[in-house]
């Protein structure tokens, strides 16, 4: 059934055109009528007197598999770099995943984007010991919420050669009925036999990749000593950077050659300022990278509105830009979407803010009210794919309670074997 958003402020997200209007949602569409005029029989009325409303928004680089991370107790040791970061945090907890724990992961996970307004997340899985089925699983868990997907498995060696052919194996059965994208961890951990079966199923289902470049100079260097070249330039040798769907993401430790030769080619690059602070591996600057780039969050939180804040203020400093090109930053994954075919981003996916500025909103200083102020908090009905998701900051597709307690437990569960 249609949804009339009544006396709305309408917001166009790509020309950010402001008017007033009822908008009626229909399957795949919205229409517009003179506020307050609307008057056939709908499915539900929600007022909107006072309420922004415009596009819902896209995470361009998701780890849902991390959802049960916060609050978790120190690593046996100490990291002292990145590699140890991953090697005793993020290695020892995606080795000790269940099925139910990747469940409930995406579950809590796309609670929290649908709450931050985010209707479309792109997500990157790792659990080496709980590969079989693992993306259905997770795909099954963001249905239920009403959140759209572009899944990918994260591909890698160094579990040993049993563990990367089961996560091709997964990629291949996966992506045999669902979209989604080919997922490599990163070059550091990726044999040259791997990236040649990778790129097959590549061709095989009309994809691309989503990996991890030169997060850390670690990564860069290891590609050096081992294949006598950058990561970009490998990467490129096996064809990934002349595709639209692939996905770089991080890439803070590039030479200028690398940054020409992604700069040119077709291939999206996400920034995600948030983890790199967390994981003092450098800065984002994009330099040379050209209009390819959109936001995401790396698993660190689901808000694309704080990772559009951080990129914006962090970015003063490394990467200087106005409010506009920072929110432009956030709405580049609709492009990202669209120009690739991938489904679930049609016009009826919005979201309502209840966003009472103390100055004018304008057409002119919109993007300085996202920068400034709207975040989350403003956050209060979601609509996805036709479908009243979030009413008044309440997921209405799922019981929340239910899903949060058991989460809970679940999350004790594994931070007690990532302990023994």
């Amino acid at each position: 059934m249609d949804i009339l958003l009544k006396n709305a402020t309408y917001i166009n997200h790509e020309t950010l055109e402001i008017k007033g209007a009822d908008v009626v949602v229909s399957p795949g569409k919205i229409d517009f009528y003179a506020p307050n005029t609307y008057s056939n029989n709908v499915g539900q009325t929600i007022d909107c007197t006072g309420k922004l409303v415009t596009h819902s928004f896209v995470v361009g680089h998701h780890h849902a598999y991390s959802a049960l991370s916060r609050g978790m107790g120190a690593p046996k040791k100490n990291p002292e770099n990145f590699y140890e970061i991953l090697e005793y945090v993020w290695w020892t907890l995606d080795k000790n995943l269940t099925p139910e724990m990747v469940e409930y992961s995406g579950l809590v996970t796309a609670m929290a984007c649908a709450k931050a307004g985010s209707t479309f997340v792109i997500d990157h899985h790792a659990s080496p010991y709980a590969i079989k089925d693992s993306l259905e699983i997770l795909a099954k868990a963001f249905d239920s919420v009403g959140v759209s997907h572009l899944l990918c498995y994260e591909i890698s060696d160094r579990d040993g050669e049993k563990i990367a052919q089961e996560g091709l194996d997964e990629t291949d059965r996966y992506l045999s009925s669902h979209q989604g994208l080919v997922g490599l961890h990163a070059s550091f951990t990726l044999s040259n036999d791997t990236l040649t079966k990778a790129s097959e199923l590549v061709s095989k289902h009309n994809s691309g990749i989503h990996i991890h470049v030169a997060e850390d100079v670690y990564d860069q260097k290891h590609c050096f000593e081992t294949y006598h070249k950058t990561i970009g330039h490998r990467l490129n040798d096996f064809g990934f950077l002349n595709n639209s769907k692939s996905i770089l993401v991080h890439c803070l430790h590039l030479s200028d050659s690398e940054r020409e030769l992604i700069g040119n080619s077709p291939c999206w690059v996400v920034q995600n300022t948030d983890s790199n602070l967390n994981n003092n591996v450098g800065y984002f600057n994009s330099k040379g990278l050209k209009g390819n780039i959109m936001l995401g969050t790396d698993g660190m939180h689901s808000d694309m509105l704080h990772s559009l804040k951080s990129s914006y203020f962090v970015g003063q400093n490394f990467d200087p830009m106005s409010p506009l090109q920072a929110y432009q930053r956030l709405r580049n994954a609709h492009r990202y979407i669209n120009q690739n075919g991938f489904t679930g981003d049609s016009p009826d996916n919005l979201v309502v803010l209840d966003y009472d500025s103390p100055t004018p909103v304008t057409q002119q200083n919109i993007a300085g009210h996202f920068a400034f102020g709207i975040n989350q908090s403003h956050v209060r009905d979601v609509i996805a794919n036709g479908k009243l998701i979030v009413n008044n900051h309440k997921v209405t597709t799922v019981d929340e309670e239910i899903i949060l307690n058991e989460s809970k437990k679940l999350a004790k569960i594994l931070w007690d074997r990532m302990a023994r």
